[in-house]
């Protein structure tokens, strides 16, 4: 029978002494009261210091939530799992460990309970800019902000022209818009994408649960008719493959090459192109966000933007003064098949490359290193960031799933910024070749403007390789 986590504690010789044994803050300790859950990479030590067995440490079985009594339409015969809900809950979020959380849904009705991989961004800013990054494609977001639809939506703070993610959680009910800017509530703009949501979700749990626990598959389910099959909810989650080894790029890239001529948003005139000196770029859309294209031409390119497919024959065809390699979803060893091919066609063709997300990973893995899945991730608009070659601190915009394992790249490149939240490779250049990349999003949309000067530092790369031939 699992024990209390107060009782564990308590045997530890309370809160401060069960920090300094597992090495954690006192915060956490709190946070594991709260959660009464204790992370398990810290079983080992707590049991052998307690002489308690794992079992002993493991949290007390999903319940799910609900009311003593089932409501009109809430109930599926036959089910193993508790069929009632909560008075006026219409949604549910069920998680492939077992816990339904109930709420209230809004947007659009599901038909098809929604299935992916479940997240959480900490940004405080632009949920309209996350819902349509592609590179959300296949998650479910949890938005730990709880003021979510308090600026409506515009098409200027779209990053694509469809919401990628399949669905979003939040604490309280979506806020009517008040924003100067807005042209319609988020609640119409999601029904009109077809997506749903849920609210009244404690996402503070929620996030907590993927912090100790790690990602998982979860279903969001919003019924026009009411009814929960929740038995059925639980089978389609855990049959969902998860996004290792998942190419998604190919689902969220362009059909055809295009011309991108747009600069950053500026007041009052919004998106308009630039003049000056302009260096001719071809962008490999993976899933690319319209706040790179408009940031490169902020810097100085002329941008055409290619299917993630196109070969590195077909690039070199369009005579490109610089190629960059945009972010996007899914597992990058799954879109690697056909991307590093080009990628090494580029590299050694002398042409500078710039990548960000999963260019960077892409760009990593045609240099000859590897890339892993993170146990959660890092999605917000505030992740502190070190560049080495300065010690500068960058607050940066991010979202990503899988990272370049650093000890796997080649002799010839080398690491160039680290995360200050779990050291995570957020960076690299090679020494072979004129490349570079990053992990996180320099071009912000949401989030900070610290990192712009990677967009120069491409455009500077161009103008001196420009200057040797």
């Amino acid at each position: 029978m699992p024990m209390s986590i107060d009782t564990i504690i308590a045997r530890l010789g309370g809160p401060e002494a069960t920090a300094r044994l597992t090495g954690v803050g006192t915060e956490a300790i709190r946070k594991w009261r709260q959660a009464q859950s204790i992370p398990s990479r810290h079983w080992p030590v707590i049991a052998h210091a307690t002489g308690l067995s794992l079992a002993d440490l493991q949290p007390a079985a999903p319940t799910h939530t609900a009311s003593p009594a089932p409501t009109q339409g809430g109930s599926t015969t036959g089910s193993s799992m508790p069929h009632a809900r909560p008075d006026g809950a219409t949604a549910a979020l069920v998680l492939a460990d077992g816990t339904v959380l109930w709420g209230k849904g809004f947007g659009a009705f599901t038909k098809q309970p929604s299935i992916g991989e479940i997240c959480f961004s900490t940004g405080m800013t632009g949920y309209q800019e996350t819902l349509t990054d592609p590179s959300f494609a296949g998650q479910i977001i949890t938005f730990t902000f709880p003021h979510i639809g308090n600026v409506g939506v515009n098409l200027e703070d779209e990053e694509a022209s469809r919401i990628a993610a399949r669905g979003l959680v939040v604490k309280e009910d979506i806020t009517e818009p008040a924003s100067w800017r807005a042209k319609a509530p988020l609640q119409a703009w999601l029904q009109e994408q077809n997506i749903s949501g849920i609210a009244g979700v404690d996402t503070r749990s929620l996030t907590l649960k993927i912090r100790d626990g790690g990602a998982q598959s979860a279903a969001l389910y919003y019924p026009e008719d009411g009814k929960f099959d929740l038995d059925a909810l639980l089978t389609a989650t855990k049959a969902w493959p998860g996004l290792e080894g998942m190419d998604l790029a190919k689902e969220v890239t362009c059909k055809a090459p295009y011309t991108w001529s747009d600069s950053v948003w500026q007041w009052p005139t919004g998106s308009r192109p630039v003049d000056g000196k302009r260096r001719k770029v071809v962008a490999v859309d993976y899933g690319a966000k319209r706040n790179i294209l408009r940031c490169l031409v902020a810097a100085g390119c002329d941008v055409t933007v290619v299917p993630a497919t196109t070969t590195a024959k077909e690039i070199l065809e369009l005579k490109p003064e610089g190629v960059f390699l945009s972010n996007g979803p899914g597992d990058p060893a799954a879109t690697a098949g056909y991307a590093v091919p080009a990628i090494k066609g580029v590299l050694d063709a002398g042409i500078p490359l710039f990548g960000i997300c999963l260019g960077h990973q892409l760009l990593a893995q045609a240099l000859g290193g590897k890339t892993y899945k993170l146990a959660r991730g890092h999605r917000g608009a505030n992740q502190p960031v070190k560049a080495l070659s300065t010690g500068r601190v960058e607050i940066t915009s991010q979202n990503h799933g899988f990272a370049v394992d650093a000890d796997s790249l080649p002799a010839d490149a080398h690491v160039t910024h680290v995360s200050l939240f779990d050291g995570s490779n957020e960076g690299l250049a090679s020494d072979r070749y004129a490349a570079f990349s990053v992990q996180y999003h320099p071009e912000a949309s949401p989030g900070p403007s610290d990192s712009f000067y990677l967009f120069e530092r491409f455009v500077a790369l161009i103008d001196a390789h420009a200057s040797k031939n």
